[in-house]
Order: C-alpha cells, then structure tokens, then sequence
C-alpha cells in the first residue's frame, strides 16, 4: 500500500501561481532542486491535473544543455522512470506524449484510493486542483511544501478554501534563497 503525498511550491502568500498564471518565482536554487529530487526518488506514481502535466511533461524529452545542473539531469530520471495519471476532463488524448502515462477523464477518489492502494510507493499528487478533493476528503498522508519568499497578492491557493485540517510539523528546512520546506502529516 502506497501513501498519498502533496506537494507544492508556493508563495509566502500561499500561492502556487499568480493571478497571471506565473510561477518563475519557484524557480528552485540548486541546493533546492537537489532536495526535491532527494524527495521525490521515493516515488513511484504522480498524479497530475492538465496544467501541472503540461508544465511537468517538459522532463519527459529534457536534454541537458549549457549551463543545464545535474540536479535537472536527474529530476529528468526520477519523472521519466514514474507511472503517470493525468486527470483531466479537457486534455485531448493526442497531447499525452510521456511514456508510462495514462489519461483519466473523471478522477474519483475511489479511483485515487486505489491507485495509492496499489502503489509500491509513494503516489504524489502535484497541482491544487488536482489534490482538492482529496485533501477535503483527508486521504492526504503527507504534505510538502516549499515556501519562496515572495508576495505575489492573489492567484491559485496551495489549498483549498475551504478544508479544514490539522496538522503535525515533522521537518523543516531554510536554504540560502530564503526558500523554507515545511513537511507536515495528519494529526
């Protein structure tokens, strides 16, 4: 049985994009990138709404180039070597270009249950929307988060609005950017 993990970047503001959809501001350091990717090894399913797989899917084909980190090197691993469930009710079938990806129209939570049931690891949710339903329903087993020191005054909320949840603080980390990881678990 897998566990069911969110994580996000976010504003200190609680944002993971602005209101014009931006999120240059997470731009991870390489002391970061080397820590999300420590992270992320453990994986073994991500579970990603349409825009977080139209932003994610760039590691499927990623070529090293000048001034390319090994820390990009090896995320490429980590995304290319994961299954992939992509819940979307709009994506066209043709724009599924990763391997080891499939598309789920109408993702629901028993459906994701038996995903993170089946799973021989962690099963990582990635973008808001995406994880909504199942943070409101608390089949969330682990939240990650990494705070960017910026301001950004409105766009898409880490979480939602309205869930109510308590949490225990496990581990936290400051890096050198002024990025803070808060790893938190379910009271």
């Amino acid at each position: 049985m897998g566990t069911l993990r969110y994580f996000a970047n976010m504003s200190a503001d609680g944002y993971t994009v602005d209101a014009e959809g931006r999120f240059d501001w997470t731009d991870p350091s390489d002391e970061v990138h080397a820590f999300i990717n420590e992270i992320e090894s453990d994986g073994s399913v991500y579970v990603h709404g349409r825009r977080m797989y139209e932003t994610m899917v760039y590691w499927e084909t990623y070529e090293p180039g000048p001034g390319s980190s090994p820390h990009e090197k090896r995320y490429a691993e980590i995304w290319q070597g994961m299954e992939k469930v992509v819940a979307s009710s709009s994506l066209p079938e043709g724009a599924i270009t990763s391997g080891r990806t499939r598309l789920v129209r109408d993702l629901q939570l028993g459906e994701l249950r038996r995903i993170v049931n089946c799973a021989p690891g962690v099963v990582s949710v990635g973008g808001p929307t995406a994880a909504a339903d199942a943070i409101r329903a608390g089949l969330v087993d682990d939240f990650r988060f990494f705070v960017y020191p910026e301001v950004v005054g409105g766009g898409l909320s880490a979480l939602p609005q309205d869930a109510r949840l308590s949490l225990r603080l496990v581990d936290t980390r400051t890096f050198a950017n002024g990025c803070v990881y808060l790893h938190y678990v379910p009271r």
